[in-house]
């Protein structure tokens, strides 16, 4: 039996263990003992040792005290077989054998080289062996053994998740948890004191506590309001060894911050504000702010004012949130006037959008204050009775006529008296005059409508004393026509005739105008001036509508010739809508037609008749002499009865121009920039296929159908 025996040591405590090996047959054995059985078996002083069928040691942790910077024997191997011969070598391998620990070959003693830290590595695993120096065999099989570092309080215990932040809503009860703060220590906290922590309040109370193992920080205060102290800093202290003295500790903070809660009405700081506005200001200008004041913040000091008006309940002035300031903002409404108002009274109020009963009763989350508001008297311009005048005065009005009157007041109080005056740039020909005190408005000079037919004045009134304001009125004056002007030829007519030409042929056709503009139309008569020298060979027929100057020779008309033929197409002035159907004898060729030829005659009659002017061509001509107004169109009701009445004749009259015949009426339109398009305006005429021989010269048409004349006088 051979056994190692193990010497530990302790800064106090120097120990013996005796550690046994029972090798049979040369074998070691690998079953393991238990401490306590030895350790009774050795304080019995028992010689006796039982037989252990493969016994293995496991040896007893080492134990050194880290942070000593001092080598010492830490613990002493010794073999059974040594006898004190120095003929056993001590051999020391595994991990720090050589760096941190060392082992007196000779003796056995195990030295620790350097400071250690537990921290850094809290056990090392080695192994030792005995060698026997002679045979260099080995006296005991290779052992196992653990050295620990032993852990002294060399640690700071330290905070983690720094910094810590939290908030609560004020008022809240007492107990509500803010926040929780946590340290560690690098100490052994399964060895003695020097990791077990306690947590303390340094900075804080009464307001908040902390659970001294948890380090949960609770309020302790019922009622905190943010309204008076909005954030909190809360010290927390941690230690180790329990708190007992000689140990360490830290500390951290907590900054607590309260939200806010709607525990606080709006107040206004006056029971009566007083705001001056002119009487002039434009509808929309702010006339003042009020402010009710709330210590909330945020959502909980949003507010929404409201005016309860005077009594008249006029709407006058409105007040409107400011989302910034959280004013009230009170605009004018409507426009003022300091002769009809001068003073306004009203409530104003401010209620919480949002509210909380569990802080305030209802009624407390609004407030009222007083409002007045003075008018101030501005000097206003005159104000006439209409900003626009329309009159209307004949042209042949003398001078001196009234045309009409125009009033204006002063609005202020002191009503001043009013002057008027005519804008000159408004009345460049002086055409009218105003009387400077009462406004009355006369002729000054001859009027004349063709000339101006609408006048616009502008009149002016200005007050008389003061500052002298002013403010204008327009007149519009309107200039009736009169039938003050004589027609005239439209043009300067210089008609020509061929030598040779047939009696009753058609010359020129005469139109006139008259700058006058009656409301019925003009209606021209022609004829010859009686008292000059009349022509016997030319007659003027007046047709209302136009005027056809005609070569009257005195000699019989020869008689028709039978056969027609379509030469050309005349078409009448602008005045005048139907066509003039020109024929030639049938059998066609033959030269052109020039302005010389006379005009082809239309079938003959199969029997002579009177023919008189009828009432209703007398109609029709009337109303085609309305075509000259710029009121009548092809929508005109007198156009379209033109249109019936010419359809009426053709329908019932067996003598018109041949059976298939169109006729065309068309209307030209008045004021064209370009002139009548009318053909009767040229200077030629259409060339037509050249007369046959046997008939060089056609004959002329026959005109009562347009003209209603008696036969004698129309037909050539």
């Amino acid at each position: 039996m051979h056994g190692w025996t193990v010497k530990m040591s302790t800064p106090s405590v120097l120990a013996t263990v005796s550690l046994f090996c029972i090798i049979t047959g040369g074998a070691l054995s690998d079953m393991r003992g238990t401490p306590a059985l030895e350790a009774q078996q050795l304080a019995q002083g028992s010689a006796h040792l039982h037989r252990r069928l493969k016994r293995g040691w496991i040896w007893k942790q080492l134990f050194v005290p880290e942070e000593d910077s001092t080598p010492r024997v830490i613990g002493q191997l010794k073999s059974d077989s040594d006898r004190g011969e120095f003929s056993i070598k001590y051999v020391l391998s595994g991990e720090g054998a050589g760096d941190v620990f060392e082992i007196d070959e000779l003796s056995g003693e195990i030295r620790t080289l350097k400071k250690l830290d537990r921290e850094e590595k809290a056990f090392y695993v080695l192994q030792a062996q005995a060698i026997n120096r002679k045979t260099n065999e080995p006296e005991e099989p290779q052992s196992e053994f653990i050295i620990k570092v032993q852990d002294i309080n060399d640690n700071v215990p330290q905070f983690q998740n720094e910094p810590y932040v939290s908030s609560i809503p004020e008022m809240s009860p007492i107990g509500t948890t803010v926040a929780q703060v946590t340290a560690t220590d690098a100490d052994d906290p399964t060895f003695g004191n020097s990791a077990k922590l306690i947590y303390s309040i340094l900075q804080g109370e009464p307001y908040f506590s902390v659970e001294p193992k948890t380090g949960i920080i609770v309020t302790s205060w019922p009622n905190m309001d943010r309204e008076a102290r909005e954030e909190h800093l809360v010290v927390v202290q941690v230690k180790d060894m329990l708190g007992l003295s000689g140990g360490y500790s830290s500390s951290t903070t907590v900054t607590v911050s309260l939200t806010d809660v709607n525990d606080n009405g709006p107040t206004f700081q006056h029971h009566m504000y007083n705001f001056v506005i002119p009487e002039n200001a434009a509808v929309g200008t702010t006339v003042g702010r009020i402010m009710a004041n709330d210590g909330d913040i945020g959502i909980n000091a949003r507010m929404t004012y409201s005016l309860e008006d005077d009594l008249e309940g006029s709407s006058t002035f409105i007040i409107k949130t400011d989302p910034v300031t959280q004013e009230g903002v009170v605009l004018l409404n409507k426009t003022l006037d300091y002769e009809t108002k001068r003073r306004f009274v009203m409530a104003a109020e401010a209620v919480n959008d949002h509210v909380d009963t569990r802080f305030l009763p209802l009624e407390e989350f609004a407030d009222r204050t007083s409002l007045k508001i003075f008018v101030e008297d501005v000097d206003e311009p005159p104000v006439f009775l209409s900003p626009v005048y329309e009159w209307k005065v004949p042209e042949n009005a003398a001078v001196g006529t009234v045309v009409g009157s125009v009033s204006a007041r002063d609005t202020d109080t002191v009503n001043n008296p009013i002057r008027y005056s005519i804008d000159k740039r408004s009345d460049t020909t002086k055409a009218f005059k105003i009387d400077p005190n009462n406004g009355t408005i006369t002729v000054a000079k001859a009027l004349d409508r063709e000339t101006t037919n609408w006048h616009n004045v502008t009149i002016e009134g200005k007050e008389t004393t003061q500052n002298h304001l002013s403010s204008s009125a327009v007149v519009f004056i309107k200039v009736l026509d009169i039938n003050d002007n004589m027609p005239r030829l439209a043009r300067d007519y210089q008609p020509y005739i061929c030598e040779g030409i047939q009696a009753g042929e058609l010359i020129q056709l005469l139109s006139a105008v008259d700058p006058d503009d009656p409301v019925e139309g003009h209606h021209f008569y022609f004829s010859m001036v009686p008292d000059k020298h009349i022509n016997p060979n030319f007659t003027i027929r007046d047709n209302q509508v136009l005027s056809i100057l005609m070569v009257m020779v005195r000699r019989h008309r020869r008689k028709q010739q039978e056969g027609l033929e379509v030469a050309t197409e005349l078409e009448l002035p602008d005045t005048v809508s139907q066509k003039l159907q020109l024929y030639r004898d049938a059998g066609g060729g033959g030269a052109d037609l020039d302005v010389c030829q006379p005009v082809v005659p239309l079938r003959p009659h199969p029997r002579r008749r009177e023919r008189r002017l009828r009432k209703e061509d007398v109609r029709a001509s009337i109303r085609m002499s309305l075509r000259e107004s710029h009121l009548i169109g092809p929508e005109d009701e007198v156009f379209r009865q033109f249109i019936l009445d010419r359809l009426a004749e053709a329908d019932q009259d067996p003598y018109v121009p041949p059976f298939d015949c169109l006729r065309t009426y068309a209307y030209e339109g008045s004021g064209s920039s370009t002139g009548s398009l009318s053909s009767l305006e040229s200077s030629t005429l259409e060339t037509v296929p050249e007369q046959p021989a046997s008939n060089p010269r056609p004959h002329l048409v026959r005109l009562t159908p347009w003209y209603g004349a008696a036969e004698e006088d129309t037909v050539f």
